[in-house]
């Protein structure tokens, strides 16, 4: 059974081929077992050297493509991927292994099932450090938190809301989103809204939307912008590992001077 609790009908021989439709889904399997991969999206670019066959977008995979690769799994998510896709690939006959990631906890369960329960692997030793990292960030205490609006794009403008996986890594680097509580889990928020919120930090990462030192801060006068890695925040897999002390980093950057507007 997958995160969804859908049935995953595997083969009775061992998963030798895997398409992957998540770029950090991608970057687990591809650093636990180099050669599983015999598929993954346009968009995912780790490791660098990666030379598998390309099958589209998350949004738009190449149903046929992917069943030409004869894979013995297709791993998915469920935020990443369209269910339509997912079932065009059920109905192909192929076994599908559909992830739900929204909290660091869920990262750490779900990547150890889907790799040694799904792919049939030995639990792989990044993880082990990935939890290792995490455990050792001590929670801030109330005086020292950040209270922060985190736009995930521009035109028009979309935030972090409420249970997201994101939102969780920076809450315990001592950053709340004041988006926490919407409905939505990335609503669309007009600027005024974004400004007149007095945030104390505004966190830009890099993607989905590529915000810059050029392209971004200037929108939140007087609040200090912090530039973040937009796969250190949003990807599960082995860029968990550094994660932690890269996010510090970057948030350290810029918070000294929300702690000054305070």
């Amino acid at each position: 059974m997958d995160d969804l609790g859908l049935p995953v009908p595997l083969g009775p021989g061992p998963v030798r081929r895997v398409v992957s439709l998540v770029p950090s889904l991608t970057e687990a399997v591809a650093v636990t077992a180099p050669g599983l991969l015999v598929g993954a999206t346009d968009w995912c670019s780790h490791p660098a050297d990666l030379a598998v066959e390309r099958i589209g977008g998350t949004k738009n995979p190449d149903v046929h493509r992917i069943a030409a690769l004869a894979p013995d799994l297709v791993i998915a998510n469920d935020e990443e991927n369209r269910r339509p896709d997912l079932d065009a690939l059920r109905a192909a006959g192929l076994a599908v292994w559909v992830t739900d990631i929204r909290t660091l906890d869920q990262a750490f369960s779900s990547l150890h099932r889907l790799l040694t329960a799904g792919c049939g692997l030995p639990r792989p030793a990044w993880l082990d450090a990935a939890e290792a990292s995490w455990a050792a960030v001590r929670p801030l205490p109330g005086a020292d938190r950040l209270r922060a609006v985190v736009p995930i794009w521009r035109r028009p403008w979309m935030v972090l809301g409420r249970d997201t996986f994101a939102g969780d890594l920076l809450g315990r680097l001592g950053v709340d989103l004041i988006h926490a509580g919407h409905p939505e889990r990335y609503p669309a928020v007009p600027l005024p809204e974004l400004l007149a919120a007095e945030a104390d930090l505004v966190v830009l990462p890099d993607e989905p939307y590529r915000f810059t030192a050029n392209d971004g801060p200037e929108a939140f006068p007087g609040v200090p912008a912090a530039l973040v890695s937009g796969r250190h925040l949003t990807w599960y897999g082995p860029s968990l590992v550094e994660a932690p002390g890269f996010l510090a980093e970057q948030l350290a950057r810029a918070s000294t001077h929300g702690h000054e507007r305070r």
